[in-house]
C-alpha cells in the first residue's frame, strides 16, 4: 500500500502528558517516547516504513510496556485481513517469526523491519490480528465505493452519515502529498475511497477486540487522530480510551492536533522520491 515519504512534523506539545521528541542522532540507541504515560485501551503506533530507527523506537515502546505485563492485542497494516484464519494458525504453530512470514507470504514489505514485533508476539504469546485490505479488496473498493468491502452492520455503525467533509479533504492532500501532487483527478478519489475503508476496516477489527487492549501497527497516515483510525474509533466509540503516537523525521511540516505524542527521528538517507517527476 502507498506510504508517506514526507511525513508530517507535529507540535512538540501535547497537553500536559507530552514532552518534546528528541531529535536523535542516526545511531543514537532507541527510547520510548513518554515512559510516564500509562497504557490505553487503544494505543496506535505509527511509522515511517523505511525510517530504521523509527522502527526500533516504536519496537522499544512496545517492548517495555509488555515487560511491564501488559498484554494487548497485535493488529498489524502488514497483514491482509482476508488471511486471518491462516495468521492465526501460524502465529499457533511457528517457532519463529521467519515461519510465520514463510507461511502468509505477503510481499511488498522490508519484513526485516517486522520480525522483531513477530518474535515478541511468539515470545509473549500476544493474539496477532490482520488488519490490511487485501490487494483486491483495495481495487474493488476503489471503483465501487468505500462502503463495497462492508457488511450491513458495518456500513450502519460507521457511514451511517457522510463522511465528514475535513476528513476527505484530509485525505486527499495526504494522498497527494504523498505522490508529489502527480495523482490525476480521475485517480484520486477512489485513493481516497481505499485509504478510508482501510481505516475503516482496522477500527471495527480494533473494537471487536473489547474487553482486550489493543496496539495497532501501521503508517504515520492511518494513526492520525484528525483522519485515520483514532478519528472513526472516537466517532463510533467516544468514551474509548484511544492514543496515537506519531514518529516523525525531523524536518518533516505538517499541522498540529494529528497525534496525540509524536517521537522524532533523523531522516532516513533515501533517493528522492519526486525526482521522476521532476526530470519530466
Amino acid at each position: 500500500m502507498m506510504r508517506l515519504i514526507k511525513q508530517a512534523s507535529v507540535l512538540c506539545c501535547v497537553l500536559a502528558l507530552s514532552a518534546c521528541g528528541s531529535l536523535l542522532k542516526k545511531d543514537a540507541p532507541p527510547l520510548p517516547v513518554v515512559d510516564s504515560v500509562p497504557n490505553p485501551q487503544v494505543l496506535l503506533l505509527g511509522e515511517v516504513v523505511d525510517n530504521v530507527q523509527g522502527q526500533r523506537l516504536r519496537l522499544a515502546e512496545l517492548k517495555r510496556r509488555v515487560a511491564a505485563g501488559w498484554r494487548p492485542v497485535i493488529v498489524m497494516e502488514q497483514f491482509d485481513r482476508d488471511t486471518q484464519p491462516l495468521l492465526t494458525r501460524a502465529v499457533r504453530d511457528c517457532a519463529d517469526p521467519d515461519c510465520i512470514i514463510r507461511v502468509m507470504e505477503q510481499p511488498g514489505w522490508d519484513w526485516d523491519q517486522y520480525r522483531p514485533v513477530l518474535d515478541l508476539v511468539i515470545n509473549y504469546q500476544l493474539t496477532l490480528v490482520a488488519g490490511n485490505l487485501s490487494r483486491a479488496d483495495a481495487s474493488r473498493t476503489a471503483r465501487d465505493g468505500m462502503q463495497w468491502s462492508m457488511p450491513p452492520a458495518m456500513v450502519k455503525t460507521y457511514l451511517a452519515a457522510p463522511v465528514p467533509a475535513d476528513l476527505l479533504q484530509g485525505q486527499r492532500k495526504q494522498i497527494q502529498d504523498s505522490h508529489c501532487n502527480m495523482v490525476s483527478d480521475m485517480m484520486i478519489d477512489g485513493m481516497i475511497h481505499t485509504q478510508v475503508a482501510r481505516d475503516i476496516w482496522m477500527a471495527k477489527l480494533i473494537r471487536d477486540q473489547a474487553p482486550n487492549d489493543v496496539v495497532l501497527f501501521a503508517g504515520n497516515e492511518h494513526v492520525r487522530k484528525d483522519i485515520g483510525v483514532a478519528r472513526w474509533l472516537k466517532l463510533a466509540d467516544p468514551q474509548l480510551n484511544v492514543r496515537s503516537i506519531g514518529y516523525v523525521e525531523q524536518g518533516s511540516q505538517g499541522i498540529a492536533g494529528e497525534f496525540d505524542l509524536t517521537q522524532t527521528m533523523a531522516p532516513q538517507p533515501r533517493k528522492d522520491p519526486c525526482a521522476k517527476f521532476k526530470a519530466k
